[in-house]
């Protein structure tokens, strides 16, 4: 039905049963760790196991419709819900066709009874069981009789409205990365495999890094200044700091005016390294300027000099959260 996150496969409590919270926690955003604070309490209270209950791929893309611009891809998302509540076991549902035709009913049996759930909590409008046709009083009912109970958790938010995943990606789609990182509590970034590239940036001086396809929300086009940390390798944990950078997320239209796909092209300041084949994530700490087209190459590696000298103005005084471990965030 589901898999685990690493940490947590074959371990055991030694206690009699779960709570398990529901939902997407795409983003992990502050009100989503609120929902976590809320549920461990009550976990410690209970004497029980704090379980997330989420799902992939998106439920979206199984059921047809658009799914909203990613803002954690899995790993991701994990690691920060690890992170938010030490202890907590991630348990991640496989979500096809046959996952969505379940009845509410099979859901609470099978999916909350595989995890032992003893209190079960969710979002205010949480739907569940083919055809949505599941709401809290269903779940509430069928908790009354399989023995467990329902908790909904509250909106938490500002002024400005709610936390939200959609708030997020509306300031991230904007470039309003101020608020983004209010929302998220934390830097929005795009990770990825650094590819080979035209080496071209090494001609004039800024060698660049080249991400293709990160499955991030994208900002609007332009140059940022930003926070690099380098990603673990395949069975290994924990990210670590790469340093400070000028990126580029565009494409490319002095060079390259025919190119389709965007790419993150990362200059690291200080630092002259082979990175191909290495896995980065990149934290967008600032936005310098929109993407332009200049002249020639001479103009391009003039306005370059000079974006690398605003980052590295921006970026001073930074330092990484002690809660990331060896990461900026």
């Amino acid at each position: 039905m589901d898999r685990q996150s690493g940490s947590q496969r074959g371990e055991t409590s030694g206690r009699t049963g779960t709570l398990v919270v529901i939902g997407n926690f795409d983003g992990l955003h502050r009100g989503h760790r609120a929902v976590l604070d809320e549920a461990a309490r009550m976990a410690r209270e209970r004497g029980l196991d704090p379980v997330v209950l989420t799902f992939d791929p998106h439920p979206a893309e199984v059921l047809g419709r658009k799914a909203p611009p990613l803002l954690t891809p899995l790993a991701r998302k994990i690691a920060l819900c690890e992170r938010a509540v030490p202890g907590l076991r991630v348990s991640v549902a496989h979500f096809d066709r046959a996952f969505a035709a379940q009845s509410p009913r099979a859901f609470a049996e099978h999916v909350l009874g595989d995890l032992g759930a003893r209190v079960v909590m969710v979002g205010q409008n949480f739907r569940f069981g083919a055809q949505r046709a599941g709401d809290f009083a269903e779940l509430e009912r069928l908790g009354k009789e399989l023995g467990f109970e329902t908790r909904s958790h509250a909106l938490v938010g500002d002024t400005t409205g709610p936390w939200s995943s959609t708030r997020a990606r509306e300031a991230i789609a904007r470039g309003d990365l101020d608020e983004a990182k209010l929302v998220l509590g934390r830097w929005h970034a795009l990770s990825g495999s650094v590819v080979p590239g035209d080496k071209r940036g090494r001609t004039i001086g800024f060698p660049t890094a080249n991400i293709l396809d990160a499955p991030e929300a994208l900002p609007p086009f332009g140059v940022y200044a930003v926070l690099i940390d380098r990603l673990p390798a395949e069975g290994e944990r924990g990210a670590t700091v790469l340093g400070r950078g000028v990126a580029n997320l565009g494409v490319r239209p002095t060079v390259d005016p025919a190119a389709a796909r965007p790419r993150l092209e990362v200059h690291v300041f200080d630092r002259d390294e082979d990175l191909y084949g290495a896995r980065l994530r990149v934290h967008l700490a600032r936005h310098i300027r929109s993407e332009q087209r200049f002249a020639g190459l001479d103009a391009l590696k003039a306005q370059i000099a000079k974006d690398a000298e605003e980052a590295r103005r921006a970026l001073e005084g930074l330092t990484p959260d002690p809660e990331a471990g060896s990461a900026w965030a």
